[in-house]
């Protein structure tokens, strides 16, 4: 079983905080499970959670790992790149 964990944070904007980070997570949970059913688990974390894995040195959000290696930071959640890391591990 491969396990994706995805670290963001809120966003505060005039309209108070906003859960973009979380929610496109979610999203992309969505799109893992649909792919590899239970070969996959996807964690959300905030960053400020007591839970939260270290951020690599320079990250940047959002941090996307897989299996425990880094992926990418910040810029977007890449569902293909995800993807790809996964069947490449197989």
């Amino acid at each position: 079983m491969h396990q994706v964990v995805i670290i963001g944070a809120p966003v505060a904007c005039k309209e108070g905080i906003q859960e973009t980070w979380r929610e496109v997570a979610e999203w992309a949970a969505g799109q893992i499970k649909a792919r590899y059913g239970n070969e996959v688990t996807v964690r959300y974390h905030d960053l400020f959670d007591p839970e939260c894995p270290a951020l690599p040195d320079e990250g940047q959000l959002p941090v996307v790992i897989i299996d425990g290696i880094v992926i990418s930071c910040g810029g977007k959640i890449s569902i293909p790149l995800i993807c790809k890391t996964i069947d490449q591990s197989h």
